[in-house]
This record gives structure tokens, C-alpha cells and sequence, in this order.
């Protein structure tokens, strides 16, 4: 794969695609999890992490499953979409494995620690990848 070939997507596109992911996931979340626990589950000062195995299932299950299954099908998240980028293996270009989309997944954990410093590494980056990008063999790229 020839890097002068790839159009790379940077980090404030990738932001906004992060934010119109989470934007998403809670106008599908949001609604169930009121029905089912109603408005008290939403106050900040509710001390319980989980209210129930359902909310387990809705607000973490939910979200990677959904997640993942948008970038093994069309190798991206509608927020993606919206900027026509997608994500490859970085060695070929070609579609990421199913291995590498998971573990890209569970690597975004570790480009929380420490400050969320993985995310913005993308900023810095020439190849424009997170630690967790870098963890998984991946590049998030312009569609060609």
C-alpha cells in the first residue's frame, strides 16, 4: 500500500464522528433505559453503576455490539460514514480482520490512560493513528 495513495482522516474529523456515534447510541439507549428505570436513572447523583443486568446489556453489550458489527459490515460507524472514511488494515489497505476490529475496539481503553492521550495522538501522528489504531494494525482512511 502506497502511503502518497491514502488520504488519511484527522482528528477533528474523527471527534465529530466520535461525538455523532455517542449522539446516536443514546437517542437508541436513552428511551429504553427510561422506560425501563424512568427519570431517576438519569440523575447525576445516582450512586448505583449498574441498576440491573438490563441496563448492563443496553448501555455496554449493546453499543460494542452494535459498534463492532458496523465496522466488520461497512468498515465504518455512521459517524464515519458521514465523512466518508473507513477503516483497513494498515499493512494492505484492504478490510481489517474481525480479530483486529475487536481488539481495536478494546484498545480504545487503553488510549483512555492516561488523559485520553491515545485519541489525541491521532492529531500528532503522520499516519493519523490512535494508540489503539497503532494496537490494532489499523488506519482510519479517507474512502477512496
Amino acid at each position: 500500500m502506497q502511503d502518497q495513495d491514502i488520504k488519511y482522516v484527522g482528528f477533528w474529523a474523527r471527534t465529530v464522528a466520535s461525538f455523532l456515534d455517542t449522539l446516536l447510541i443514546a437517542m437508541v439507549t436513552g428511551p429504553i433505559l427510561y422506560a425501563i428505570y424512568g427519570a431517576d436513572y438519569f440523575v447525576n447523583d445516582n450512586p448505583v453503576i449498574f441498576a440491573g443486568p438490563l441496563d448492563f446489556l443496553i448501555s455496554w453489550v449493546f453499543p460494542i455490539v452494535a459498534i463492532i458489527s458496523f465496522w466488520i459490515i461497512k468498515q465504518a460507524t455512521p459517524g464515519k460514514m458521514a465523512f466518508s472514511a473507513i477503516i483497513v488494515d494498515a499493512k494492505t489497505g484492504n478490510r481489517a480482520s474481525t480479530g483486529q476490529l475487536i481488539g481495536r475496539y478494546f484498545a480504545y481503553f487503553l488510549s483512555t490512560i492516561p488523559l485520553c492521550l491515545g485519541f489525541f495522538w491521532v492529531a500528532f501522528d503522520r499516519r493519523k493513528q490512535g494508540w489503539h489504531d497503532k494496537l490494532a494494525g489499523t488506519l482510519v482512511i479517507k474512502k477512496p
